[in-house]
């Protein structure tokens, strides 16, 4: 017997590093933007969640300031005890006036309330159907609810459809769970028919907004609003940590379900509350969102202008995406890796995206409204480049 219990560690890291899955973190050394100093190096990044660019708007950066003046800079307990702030629930409201919805609450990160909301709405005698697609934080809130949870092909609603047929009425609730934009793919859910279905099955339906946000919709309020979805029986859970710029997460729906979820929601009542600053910064990013639309006019265009060149001009093998993510599918982690660092050199920031987080390594990239157009054609004769060899 092995005298040292972790001897196992090095053993699996050595495993992950000769797949190629190895990873570590890059500082960035820079306020975030369209462009980054990275290793002292400037990058322009295609690397970041930051949809709307507001991450680094000094209307944020103003409103965190004075709230850790205010407040200070922790919440110092959940929000039953000793953690909740008028600004909390200032947040909440705001996010509940943006989604159309009764109520919203507001977590300490987008898995928490996934985490929180899956897990306390459904439970042992309960049925969830997740798309094979789905986020992390939706797979794994669904083993937490101990619930019995079927995947189904990725957006094949026939394949939903039929395994409603077959399993439905053997349990007392069930859960459809879903991503609205799909984060490494950057598809989006077919939103109204899995309502219907929901409706013709008796389901509760939840949907993640974290990459729809603030990006689709007239007013910014997501995939619900995009697919005219808003005020139909629906969960939808978000992230303020994207387009909104800040940290933490929510869950928008009836006011029952938010009752519901103060008091079951373990991931909600046992966690230290969102800190001021965040608050603050997600609560200003609101308000920017619903009244300057023209970022994402600005998002969209970059959109079309990256897809008309990378598909239309150069023929680059990318996802023909409606949203601000693309992906570059290769043939293997080494691939992937090799052209991420083909596209540092060339002064990119696109991360190569490995298993085990996807079945199929690529490069993915994301644009922001605040990407310049002399940004993008750098990007596309970088990939141009890269690509030539196709």
């Amino acid at each position: 017997m092995n005298a040292d219990p972790y001897a196992w560690l090095e053993k699996s890291l050595d495993t992950v590093r000769r797949a190629d899955w190895y990873r570590s973190p890059q500082s960035i050394e820079s306020c975030p933007g369209p462009v980054v100093t990275l290793a002292s190096r400037r990058l322009i990044n295609f690397a970041s969640n930051d949809y709307l660019g507001l991450a680094g708007d000094d209307r944020l950066i103003q409103a965190a300031m004075a709230a850790t003046k205010e407040f200070g800079t922790g919440a110092t307990g959940s929000r039953l005890v000793s953690g909740h702030r008028d600004l909390h629930r200032q947040l909440e409201l705001a996010i509940a006036n943006l989604k159309q919805t009764e109520d919203a609450l507001v977590f300490s990160s987008g898995y928490l309330a996934n985490l929180g909301a899956i897990a306390s709405v459904v439970g042992q005698r309960d049925l969830i159907l997740s798309d094979k697609y789905n986020h992390s934080s939706l797979k794994n809130g669904a083993i937490l609810s101990r619930a019995t949870a079927l995947e189904y092909n990725h957006c094949n609603l026939e394949d939903l459809k039929a395994k409603l047929e077959e399993n439905r009425v053997k349990f007392r609730k069930c859960l459809i769970i879903t991503d609205s934009v799909f984060s490494m793919d950057g598809d989006l859910c077919p939103l109204p028919e899995l309502l219907a279905l929901g409706e013709q099955f008796n389901c509760m339906v939840l949907v993640d907004e974290a990459h729809a946000t603030g990006v689709f919709g007239a007013s910014g309020a997501g995939c619900a609003e995009h697919f005219g979805c808003k005020g139909l029986p629906l969960i939808q859970v978000g992230t303020l940590s994207k387009a909104l710029g800040s940290l933490g997460g929510y869950v928008a729906g009836s006011a029952a379900l938010i009752d519901f979820l103060r008091n079951r929601a373990a991931s909600w009542i046992y966690t230290t509350a969102l800190t001021p600053a965040d608050t603050a910064a997600a609560l200003e990013a609101v308000r920017i969102v619903q009244q300057e639309p023209e970022r994402r006019v600005r998002l969209q265009q970059n959109i079309e202008t990256f897809k008309y060149g990378a598909i239309t001009n150069r023929q680059l093998p990318i996802s023909n995406s409606l949203s601000p993510i693309f992906s570059l599918l290769l043939k293997d982690a080494a691939t992937a890796l090799a052209v991420s660092s083909q596209l540092k050199e060339m002064g990119i920031l696109a991360v190569a995206i490995r298993p085990p987080t996807v079945s199929v390594s690529r490069i993915r990239i994301s644009l922001m409204a605040t990407h310049e157009l002399a940004h993008l054609n750098h990007l596309l004769d970088a990939l141009g480049q890269v690509f030539s060899f196709d």
